[in-house]
This record gives C-alpha cells, sequence and structure tokens, in this order.
C-alpha cells in the first residue's frame, strides 16, 4: 500500500485549508461535502474534513515539514496565524501548531543530528 493522502479534522475545514495552502504552496483544488482538498504535489494528497468537536491532547501523529531556514518559516507561520510550542524546545525540535492546534515540526533540509535521547540539535541555543 502507498499514503494517498493526508486528512486533517477541523471544526473549520475552509480556514484551515487556507492556512495550509499559504503554508504549502499548494492552492484549495475542490471542495465535497464536509471535505476542502489543496492540490496534490509529490504524489501526496491533503485534505480537510469537518469534524464537530475540538482537538483534545497531543497528536499521535504530526508532519515534519522540512526548509533551507526553519526561523524564516517560523516567521511565516506565525504571520498566517500558527504558533511556536515552546514545551517541545527541549527536545530540539522547532514545533508549530496551525490555528486549530495541530501540531507540526518543522525541521532543516537533509539530515537531522540526533542525540541518544532523540533529541535534535538544530535550533539556535539563547
Amino acid at each position: 500500500m502507498d499514503i494517498n493522502c493526508v486528512i486533517v479534522d477541523s471544526t473549520d475545514p475552509e480556514r484551515l485549508a487556507a492556512f495550509w495552502s499559504e503554508l504549502l504552496d499548494r492552492p484549495v483544488a475542490g471542495r465535497t461535502g464536509p471535505y476542502v482538498w489543496l492540490e496534490r504535489g509529490n504524489g501526496l494528497g491533503v485534505g480537510f474534513q469537518r469534524a464537530d468537536g475540538s482537538k483534545a491532547g497531543k497528536n499521535r501523529l504530526h508532519l515534519d515539514l522540512e526548509s533551507e531556514d526553519p526561523a524564516a518559516e517560523q516567521a511565516r507561520v506565525e504571520a498566517l496565524g500558527g504558533r511556536r510550542l515552546t514545551e517541545y524546545d527541549p527536545g530540539g525540535f522547532l514545533v508549530m501548531a496551525d490555528p486549530e492546534g495541530n501540531e507540526f515540526c518543522v525541521i532543516p533540509k537533509g539530515s537531522v543530528e540526533l542525540d541518544d535521547e532523540g533529541r535534535a540539535h538544530y535550533l539556535p541555543t539563547d
């Protein structure tokens, strides 16, 4: 089997699709019933499904988005309505959340060095 599409539950699929559309540079490609779809990229679809209730707790699955400049992407995510989740800073990953609180990481392109505890070391230290 192959992964065809990632579906994100959302209380407001239009709003969340707009955020991810800008972030991933993928236009909204369609709407069907409770779904809003982004244009496919690299063979993978991304869709947003209307769901009752807000997200509760930590995601059990998250996306890692790679970037040449994670710090610049942090600023862009925040300008689009997302936020940094600083409680994950001790792990060394830049963990962000979309406007509905779904977590995702912004990692540098290429390999990420991990220590024996699974912590990353690409964030600048204060």
